[in-house]
């Protein structure tokens, strides 16, 4: 009979859930009982005790494989001795406590001891303030810490990014959330997996003050609560979402109740929004229950899920939505159907389970995404506190700045190099990527280059950029010494790319090489490398794979998924390699399926962990494609890139799977791509100014030894290019040097793009990206590029010298009393969009385009404006 209890406010249905819960964990986690639970013999009070038992429960099993329980206490007595030292500490609800404020992870970070920590970098700063205000100091201390730079999907820990002052939004968001928790204030990280209406996604915060959730952009203070640049982007999300690692039970719409986690549905708050409900038949109209359910939209050239949803027993699935379109796709086993939806439409569509197989050629379609809103709910902030608030964030970046001069500079890189005897660029490119982490690498390379040569170098070189910020000497030595021994067995490619770099995929890197050498014995050793399917087969065996207790796929270190013996396939896959490179076998993650293969005799196998796979596994058969280009394609067709705008994915079991090529790879036409024999599908995508998409889907199918000549064709956008307005080209702007230059004289008599930024904000950022990896396509136009600042982007972090990879000739100029942008916004209707403000003007100063606001691509349109205009 259960016995109810007053802790954290639970009730017997839910203490009794925690304890099931927490009873299935530690049965999973008996090879590691000591490590983990050892930390119940400990003397505990009531709160302690569940609020260990809470974490435990909902745990991925990730975490069971890579941490041990003193962490998890220390954690928990931190935080409960938190909230009795801030003022608001018990004014927060047990409910969201246990769910906002406990949890010690965010996303799928390497987990720190760093509440304690962040608890002292803040407390005097908050504590006499309200919760609001406590919400707002803290995003400004976020800002002093971090800002915005985009790289790999793998999140670094809190610490790491205050150590290297650059992350992603993802990254952000996770620094912002983990401070707000550490002054007990529960906070959550929200996203919109993709946006419908441009590429990529977004991450921010939501933090709760007083009985009401707030949204901040991390690391980006606004002078008050519920503003950001993506507000108007958020306006056109079709979901916004966050994930609690418990049955959480709301009042928030959920997405996804699963066992061990909760997706919860935040897009009322941001956009207009609709339940929809689909119901997936058979052939004969029955419902089919179990059916999974992708609801996709088009990012990044390929159709990716929003979310993935199973069908209950009348068969349906239901989610609320933007209004915009959709691709639905259902499948159970190998049978499938798919169908367009447009959300305004209504609210209930069927998708019959009609295919068993593709139907190869050509089919088109358009994909359009909820339409652009006004701020109907916009503040206006007086001038003398907006005057304020930039002064504080032009404080906050001179404290970064001033932090960044500590990283190893060049001239400290280049003595290195010469009193170690190695390349002097080579040295300082991986000390500049490593950024606040670069002392720790410079210790690295003084202790092992004497003895060793070029290969502690040649170890860093074969990291990630992101790798170089958080690994310690520690790891890279474990992983050069364990390698060595290996060296004089391959050519030296073979040797740095799949026996010493320790990267698999996205797990933080850790020591493992050693140890796997020391859990193996001679004979063992001898057997698998000989052999190496055995080293498969005794996976298949010894490895249980638990798919759904880790909704952060592949984020366990070999060495924790070795010890635990369970895991998700992908922390399989990544184990296989990482023990197959510890012992001198080449291995890898086939990086297009991202299959796990080693090599033997010249050739790359797979691993196939089956029942069977005892046998020596063969090589993956297949043929070749040869794209096309198409004839009839105008001057201003964009560049085939992929992730751009074209993909190819391979039909297997019932779902569409995307191809991993590296992004924006262009060369498709110069030679054969090689696939694996099967079903597949080419998506190519031309994104139009609002937003929406023409899509063309071609469907293929690749034999064995043969050779497919596809042609890749884009549907054409329209190509008109209007006059909106005119520019007077007198208006001046204040240069770099101090001097003064009209709009005239900085464009000339060529056509010109001018665009106001904020360089420290993100949607900016990925402009000045995108023009840089364009540079030369821009200098074919002959065409100025002039970048334009206002007063609260010319901050102590703004340096125009530092954008290296710009097209030749740009100019960034300071547009002191904005009146240039002010010209330009009455003359177009920026519907709210903020900054960018990109305009393309002709020669005679007309604007002949315009882009206001957050979107990804920007870059190519003006090309292909230019390209209309030079036509």
């Amino acid at each position: 009979m259960a016995v109810s209890t007053n802790v954290f406010s639970l009730d017997d249905p839910t203490r009794v859930q925690i304890e099931s819960k927490f009873e299935i964990k530690r049965k999973l986690a008996f090879a590691r009982e000591d490590d983990l639970f050892g930390v119940f013999q400990e003397e505990l009070s009531a709160e302690e005790m569940w609020a260990l038992k809470f974490l435990y429960a909902y745990m991925p099993l990730n975490d069971l494989a890579d941490y041990d329980g003193p962490l998890f206490l220390r954690h928990v007595r931190r935080t409960l001795e938190i909230r009795t030292l801030l003022p608001w500490g018990r004014r927060v609800p047990d409910h969201l406590f246990l769910h906002f404020v406990l949890p010690y992870r965010v996303n799928n970070e390497n987990v720190e001891d760093c509440r304690g920590i962040l608890y002292q970098e803040l407390a005097e700063r908050v504590k006499h303030l309200t919760m609001e205000d406590a919400i707002l100091e803290t995003n400004h201390w976020c800002h002093e810490k971090a800002t915005y730079v985009g790289n790999d999907p793998r999140t670094v820990s809190p610490m790491t990014l205050i150590r290297t002052a650059l992350g992603r939004c993802g990254e952000q968001s996770t620094l912002a959330v983990a401070a707000l928790r550490s002054v007990c204030i529960p906070a959550r990280q929200c996203y919109t997996p993709r946006w419908a209406h441009s590429d990529s996604n977004h991450a921010w915060v939501e933090a709760w003050a007083d009985g009401r959730w707030h949204y901040i952009g991390a690391c980006e203070p606004e002078p008050r609560l519920n503003q950001g640049w993506f507000s108007g982007p958020a306006r056109r999300a079709m979901l916004v979402n966050t994930r609690v690692p418990s049955n959480y039970p709301g009042p928030e719409d959920i997405t996804l109740a699963h066992e061990w986690f909760t997706e919860i549905n935040l897009l009322d708050g941001y956009a207009p929004a609709r339940t929809i409900k689909v119901c997936v038949n058979d052939h004969v109209g029955d419902p089919i229950q179990g059916a999974s359910v992708l609801l996709q939209v088009y990012n990044y050239a390929e159709f990716t899920a929003i979310a993935k949803l199973t069908t209950n027993e009348q068969g349906e699935v239901s989610l609320k939505t933007g209004y915009g379109e959709l691709f639905v796709h259902a499948s159970l086993g190998a049978r499938w159907g798919e169908k367009k939806i447009r959300v305004s439409d209504g609210d209930l569509c069927h998708i019959e389970l009609d295919r068993l197989e593709q139907e190869d050629g050509s089919s088109d379609m358009d994909m359009v995404p909820p339409p652009e809103l006004p701020d109907d709910t916009a503040m206006s902030i007086p001038e003398e506190e907006r005057q304020r608030h930039n002064e504080r964030v032009q404080a906050g970046a001179r404290i970064r700045k001033d932090f960044e001069e500590t990283f190893v500079g060049k001239e400290q890189a280049f003595e290195l190099a010469g009193e170690l005897a190695l390349p002097s660029e080579r040295v300082w490119d991986v000390l500049r990527k490593a950024r606040g982490n670069s002392h720790e690498i410079a210790a690295f390379l003084r202790e092992q280059t004497g003895e060793l040569g070029e290969w502690p170098l040649r170890l860093l070189e074969s990291l990630n950029d992101k790798d170089l910020t958080d690994t310690l000497r520690t790891v890279l030595t474990d992983h050069l010494i364990g390698a060595l021994p290996y060296r004089d067995q391959f050519d030296e490619e073979t040797f740095v790319t799949y026996i010493l770099c320790p990267r698999v995929l996205y797990e933080m890197i850790s020591p493992y090489k050693r140890a796997f050498q020391g859990s193996f014995s001679i004979e063992q050793t001898e057997r698998y490398r000989s052999n190496p399917a055995e080293w498969v087969q005794y996976l298949s065996a010894a490895f249980e794979v638990v798919e759904d207790m880790t909704y952060y796929q592949g984020s366990a270190t070999p060495l924790g998924s070795f010890r635990l013996r369970k895991g998700d396939s992908t922390s399989r896959d990544i184990l296989f390699v990482a023990g197959c490179r510890s012992i001198g076998i080449p291995a890898r993650l086939q990086p297009i399926l991202r299959k796990p293969q080693y090599r033997a005799e010249g050739v790359w196998i797979d691993a196939e962990f089956e029942p069977a796979s005892g046998a020596k596994a063969q090589a993956a058969t297949g043929g070749r494609v040869m794209l096309l280009r198409d004839p009839e394609a105008q001057i201003d067709t964009p560049v085939a890139a992929y992730f751009i705008n074209f993909s190819f994915a391979r039909l297997e079991n019932g779902v569409y799977r995307t191809l991993f090529y590296p992004h924006g790879k262009s060369d498709v036409y110069e030679e054969a791509f090689e696939l694996e024999s099967g079903s597949y599908r080419m998506t190519a995508g031309t994104r139009l100014k609002d937003g929406s998409v023409l899509v063309r889907l071609t469907r293929f199918t690749v034999r064995s030894g043969q050779q497919l000549q596809l042609p890749l064709t884009f549907r054409q956008q329209p190509s008109d290019v209007p006059v909106l307005g005119k520019m007077d080209r007198s208006l001046a702007f204040a240069l770099a040097d101090g001097t003064g230059g009209t709009l005239g004289k900085l464009a000339g008599l060529q056509s010109a793009v001018l665009a106001w930024i904020e360089p420290d904000r993100e949607p900016s950022k990925h402009l000045i990206r995108e023009i840089g990896e364009l540079a030369s396509s821009y200098a074919q136009h002959a065409t100025s590029v002039i970048l334009a600042v206002g007063n609260e982007g010319w901050t102590a972090s703004f340096d125009p010298s530092s954008y290296p990879l710009l097209p030749e000739g740009t100019v960034f100029v300071h547009d002191v009393s904005q009146a240039v942008m002010r010209q330009a916004a009455s003359l177009i209707d920026l519907n709210g969009g903020g900054l960018p403000l990109v305009l393309v003007l002709d020669e005679a100063g007309c604007i002949r385009y315009f882009s206001s606001g957050y979107k990804l691509g920007i870059g190519r349109e003006v090309l292909q404006t230019l390209a209309r205009l030079a036509e």
